[in-house]
């Protein structure tokens, strides 16, 4: 598998460095297995490009931001850019000359990136405003909401800024297993409580001083070996209200009353990237490829496809009866939400499809690793 967010990360406590340790393969086996023929393309969907546009290349686990109409996005060499989803056209764009391990974070009006110099980097309407060095590397982009940013290390700790002049407000640190996992993690506000994925646990914090208010266990360690041990929650979170539901990183699916703390239920699953759905229904794809649908109420499968396996495959996206899923090959694929057949499919500049789709109104908006974004419209 060639995504980039799959590496292994010792946490080097004493000195508060992490290094690379290895690089998973999420697809099993010394040979990758020969991805399924697609078939002819039977476009019962219309799907038609409104808009392109380009943020540079993308080799760090970015996540796309959506505010109101616009897009927040960012490039390796950090180059990062607000976008309108109606016409693709640059709101701002601004050149922070530094790489980046994480972002990016927006409320709309401050943006937010991590470089791999481990600075925190903040933005105002497209104007640099601040910078503060973390104690380690950052992959998760920065929350931003009520005039603070959120940001979560890779060695389990968090810390809070004031947007407007970068003081640090808090720092919390919480101890774990030194292996931890080397791609995108889940940070998020439900209501007044800040939601965190530290190791296999969802943890909600007080967002005024990072206490603790409730700690629940998604993912369980098989522990036999280094790998097995890896249990971290990825990005890409299928929330319904105060519901949210996360994947264990080729451990587990669950969903968690994120008001109470408590777990809903939890089913075994084996994949590494993170999930989609509504009220009634959620969705991945697992490791080799397969996509799943569990019902949202109790985790009961509803229906597993194979039409993709062993592509490599993007945290997909629900949109109204379409199942948008984007893969290595740089193709994005329209499927059924009721069984997974196909709809249609759309090719963009053939390198892979390594960030999740989102949709803002109408435009269904995916970047490539290339750095190419596509405004697409269903019909």
């Amino acid at each position: 598998m060639k995504q980039f967010a799959l590496g292994v990360r010792r946490s080097l406590r004493a000195a508060a460095l992490v290094a690379l340790a290895g690089v998973l393969s999420a697809c099993s086996g010394p040979e990758k297995a020969k991805p399924v023929d697609l078939g002819p393309n039977p476009a019962t969907m219309g799907v038609r490009t409104v808009w392109n546009a380009s943020i540079g290349a993308v080799q760090y686990p970015m996540e796309i931001r959506i505010v109101g109409n616009s897009v927040f996005v960012a490039g390796s060499d950090g180059v990062v850019a607000e976008i309108d989803a109606r016409t693709g056209g640059d709101v701002w764009r601004v050149a922070l000359g530094a790489k980046l391990s994480a972002g990016v974070g927006s409320d709309g009006r401050y943006a937010a990136v991590v470089s791999r110099a481990n600075e925190v980097i903040a933005m105002d309407a497209g104007r640099e405003i601040w910078r503060q060095k973390l104690q380690a590397l950052t992959l998760t982009a920065p929350l931003v909401a009520g005039a603070r940013v959120f940001v979560l290390s890779v060695d389990r700790s968090v810390s809070a800024f004031d947007a407007a002049s970068g003081r640090r407000l808090w720092q919390q640190q919480r101890a774990g297993d030194p292996l931890v996992l080397g791609q995108s993690g889940v940070l998020m506000a439900v209501g007044d409580t800040l939601v965190a994925g530290l190791g296999g646990r969802l943890v909600g914090m007080n967002p005024q001083n990072g206490n603790s208010r409730w700690d629940v266990a998604v993912g369980t360690s098989r522990a036999t070996n280094d790998v097995e041990r890896l249990v971290d929650l990825v990005s890409g979170v299928a929330r319904d209200s105060s519901q949210v539901c996360v994947r264990a990183f080729q451990s587990s699916v669950g969903c968690v009353d994120g008001v109470k703390g408590s777990l809903l239920w939890s089913k075994v699953a084996y994949g590494a990237t993170g999930l989609s759905g509504d009220s009634t229904e959620i969705f991945g794809t697992e490791s080799d490829g397969k996509v799943l649908a569990w019902r949202r109420a109790d985790g009961e499968r509803l229906w597993s496809s194979e039409r993709l396996r062993f592509r490599s495959l993007t945290t997909p996206l629900l949109v109204g009866r379409a199942l948008v899923i984007g893969d290595e090959a740089g193709i994005v694929h329209f499927m059924s939400r009721k069984d997974g057949s196909l709809l249609n499919r759309i090719n963009t500049d053939g390198s892979p499809l390594v960030v999740a789709p989102v949709v803002v109104g109408p435009t269904l908006v995916v970047v490539t690793q290339r750095g190419s974004i596509y405004g697409l419209r269903p019909e």
